[in-house]
């Protein structure tokens, strides 16, 4: 699938890179291509090889000198693909944010309501004082027999 292999050829790094440098220039020699990475030219040519395969870059040999052309195409198929997924959430979060600042649940009481609420005797204890728990003592036991 001409997607999949679009994908795939952008998720590396240096693939990425080296399309950046052909989308500044017309065309280029694949040693000048090679020129700023750290990496052998056979290296670099594998990384050429996905691009081609991915329909991204377009090779062509002049003599002994094999230029390389950016091909965007693919990329618009994929930024397409991007898109509809873009527009898909974006709908689905301006749904949830309408969701979330609809007042339909009342205001939550502030603190002190909720002091004077439980500082008011209950009936099932007249006195008014709660029963707090005792701290516990330690847990630690001697050795078992």
């Amino acid at each position: 699938m001409p997607l999949n292999r679009t994908f795939q050829a952008l998720a590396d790094p240096t693939r990425r890179a080296l399309l950046a440098q052909l989308a500044s220039a017309e065309e280029m020699s694949v040693s000048d291509l090679a020129r700023p990475f750290a990496m052998s030219l056979p290296a670099v040519m594998k990384h050429l090889d996905v691009l081609a395969e991915a329909d991204l870059v377009t090779r062509t040999k002049s003599g002994r000198t094999v230029l390389c052309r950016l091909n965007a195409a693919p990329m618009e198929e994929a930024v397409n693909w991007l898109t509809h997924y873009q527009i898909f959430w974006t709908r689905r979060l301006d749904r949830l944010q309408a969701f979330l600042e609809e007042e339909s649940c009342p205001p939550s009481p502030d603190r002190s309501t909720l002091r004077l609420a439980t500082a008011t005797p209950s009936p099932a204890s007249p006195s008014g004082d709660g029963s707090t728990p005792r701290p516990r003592g330690s847990t630690r036991r001697g050795p078992t027999r």
